[in-house]
């Protein structure tokens, strides 16, 4: 069981220390799950746990720590101990699902009803209360992703498709050239060619870094899950006025990117 206390040798032996620290698991594409707890042991563990079962982790014991993580890197998941010293966790649910569907399961020694019924209503997907078994958490967790799971069906590759065209731009998909407003041509990689494709062919939808590089896929083969991140950022540099501040290619926080722009699609 976990939360049971007891677990400083555990928390010593991985050197954990109030940093974040971050598990990367075997898979190709582990879901990102962020764990806040004031709790250094617990966070050892259910990192260690989540890290061996296909999970990528990020452990924080503040608020400031999880915003800070949040601010630059995606999340599939929170895991929140709302009794954070120094911090309103549930507060921090409430203000995370005003700007976010990021799935939130609250994870507290917390027993009375009224405090679990605050904690969904604010926002939680679901609710764990300490101690738990670890395989109780995995399954939550899963179950939670699986709910969450944003349906985004990649269309098949559409070969009567000659150009998408946004905001002056034009993306001449068979030719793999990119025209500027003012007819200038902007040399782009297949990399960041496949992911403006993906962009564009889903304009106005949220979509994660797993269905991004599914629909980079159908156009070519070299858009990989580490390479999403930098190929946003040099396709940023490429079309936007201000790359700092994004109009076209935005951040859903916590969750993923959208193509904000109205897109035409030129057969």
């Amino acid at each position: 069981m976990i939360g049971t206390g007891g677990g400083a040798a555990y928390a010593a032996a991985i050197e954990y220390e109030g940093r974040t620290m971050d598990t990367q698991a075997v898979a190709m594409n582990p879901s990102h799950v962020l764990v806040v707890d004031d709790d250094p042991d617990v966070c050892g563990q259910v990192s260690e746990y989540l890290g061996r079962h296909d999970f990528r982790v990020t452990a924080v014991t503040s608020g400031k720590q999880m915003r800070e993580v949040m601010d630059r890197e995606a999340i599939d998941l929170l895991l929140l101990e709302p009794r954070l010293r120094g911090d309103d966790g549930l507060r921090l649910a409430r203000s995370l699902r005003e700007t976010s569907r990021m799935p939130i399961v609250v994870l507290s020694g917390l027993i009375e009803e009224a405090d679990r019924v605050m904690g969904l209503e604010l926002g939680a997907d679901d609710y764990v209360t300490k101690p738990f078994s670890p395989r109780e958490l995995l399954a939550r967790i899963r179950a939670v992703l699986r709910r969450s799971q944003v349906e985004v069906a990649p269309p098949g590759r559409d070969e009567t498709l000659r150009a998408y065209r946004f905001a002056g731009w034009e993306l001449n998909v068979r030719l793999h050239r990119l025209l500027a407003p003012d007819a200038r041509r902007v040399e782009i990689s297949r990399g960041e060619f496949s992911l403006l494709c993906a962009f564009l062919s889903s304009p106005q939808r949220i979509l994660t870094r797993d269905q991004l590089l599914e629909l980079s896929r159908l156009h070519s083969t070299e858009v990989y899950d580490r390479s999403i991140d930098v190929q946003i950022m040099r396709l940023r540099r490429k079309i936007e006025a201000d790359p700092a501040t994004p109009k076209f290619i935005r951040t859903e926080r916590g969750v993923g990117y959208f193509f904000a722009e109205t897109v035409k699609a030129v057969r």
